[in-house]
């Protein structure tokens, strides 16, 4: 999987399942990848992300869907990956979950 790929399918997980437009997760995957030492155009990362989308979203089984409304797409939950995804996503965000007790335990200087 390259670098486009984990980016897409990790804006796609964290879009649940209401999904994200193109046009949004284009602009996150370019974000994302972008960097001063390794620049890349929009216009080529909005490229690579429509036919990514295309090509895993033409059969029922595919890991990725169109939602109901033109231009939005998500994970399928019907897939086993795009679900065993889904739950070690779902499973890292409570465990990431900070405590909010928070005790001084420095020592006084004086």
């Amino acid at each position: 999987m390259g670098e486009y790929d984990k980016a897409i399918v990790s804006v796609l997980l964290e879009a649940g399942h209401a999904g994200i437009s193109v046009q949004k997760l284009s602009r996150h995957v370019y974000n994302s990848c972008n960097s001063l030492f390794n620049p890349v155009s929009f216009d080529e990362v909005h490229s690579y992300v429509s036919q990514y989308l295309l090509r895993n979203s033409k059969s029922p089984t595919s890991m990725i869907t169109r939602a109901d409304t033109r231009g939005i797409y998500r994970l399928n939950l019907n897939n086993q990956e795009s679900r065993q995804l889904y739950l070690q996503f779902t499973e890292q965000a409570e465990a990431v979950e900070p405590t909010t007790e928070h005790t001084d335990q420095s020592l006084s200087l004086f």
